[in-house]
């Protein structure tokens, strides 16, 4: 097996079951790695779980849509991440056998897709609030702009946070039908985590990315990459507790927030730079994390 092969993110499993035609598609969605649909959706659950006094068949409807459009927005994220990137993804080990990289789906029939992706979202996105129209809308600069990032700044990880941490104020503007400070704060944790969580997916492909030119956090930190990611580790936690106080959750809710601190410690100790195994393993672990954090929410609306 060559290295690009043994590098390559693309994950067949399941996929291959579906129909030739459809493969190429399932792939450039990332519908076989969830992980990102997950980092998606669990700050729209974390804003749908904050506020206090609202009925539970009004949440649960809401997770759902919120669910579903997760994965629908992540792979349109997808499809313009992949057009941005097609020309430096041929010359990374772990992309090059993405679908637009090599050729197997047209830039003009992904952008046919990625209409049709964006035609599911509107729709999801007319069963919530006036605000979240507006929310929802405007997120899509965001899907937009963050490809560019790594071309201009040194932070593209800070413009992740800000898209996919967006979850937070149109979950919260979904269930209560306006924004505060206290979503604010958990707007801000959320960019925290996603900086911290991104840096060490980042570490896989710092060789590569040094390489071709392209900048990040993982770059930029360099050999302090686990002290800079335990500082925004720390800085989503202490968002966190901002957001409880702001919340007038209970102490006991509070105290739950060490579950999510417990998994983010054991992530840092766990981190090794120089093994790319170990940087998936972890990011991909913060799916429990956003879980663990979700609990915490959940405590404080019981308790």
């Amino acid at each position: 097996m060559n290295q690009s092969s043994s590098r390559s993110d693309i994950n067949l499993s399941w996929v291959r079951f579906l129909p030739q035609s459809l493969q190429p598609y399932a792939l450039l969605s990332r519908i076989d790695r969830p992980i990102g649909s997950w980092l998606l959706f669990l700050p729209g659950m974390w804003g749908i779980l904050l506020p206090h006094d609202i009925p539970i068949m009004t949440r649960i409807k809401l997770i759902i849509l919120f669910a579903i459009g997760s994965v629908v927005m992540r792979s349109a994220g997808c499809v313009v991440n992949d057009i941005w990137d097609r020309d430096i993804d041929r010359q990374v080990a772990r992309t090059q056998q993405r679908p637009i990289a090599n050729g197997t789906i047209s830039v003009k029939q992904a952008l046919i897709f990625l209409f049709f992706l964006l035609m599911i979202g509107f729709v999801i996105l007319l069963q919530l609030n006036p605000l979240s129209w507006v929310l929802g809308a405007s997120s899509l600069i965001l899907v937009a702009l963050y490809p560019g990032a790594k071309r201009i700044t040194w932070w593209p990880q800070l413009v992740l946070g800000f898209t996919f941490g967006f979850g937070a104020p149109l979950g919260y503007a979904a269930a209560t039908g306006y924004l505060s400070w206290t979503q604010a704060a958990l707007y801000s944790a959320t960019i925290f985590w996603q900086i911290g969580f991104d840096t060490i997916y980042g570490y896989q492909d710092i060789e590569d990315d040094q390489r071709v030119g392209v900048k990040s956090t993982a770059r930029w930190a360099g050999e302090a990459g686990k002290q800079f990611v335990a500082v925004n580790y720390g800085l989503c936690i202490a968002c966190l507790l901002i957001t409880s106080i702001l919340n007038h959750n209970s102490s006991i809710a509070m105290l739950a927030l060490l579950f999510p601190v417990i998994h983010f410690v054991w992530q840092i100790i766990k981190f090794d730079l120089h093994d790319p195994k170990i940087c998936l393993t972890l990011f991909k672990s913060n799916r429990d994390a956003g879980l663990l954090i979700a609990l915490a929410l959940l405590i404080g609306n019981l308790i």
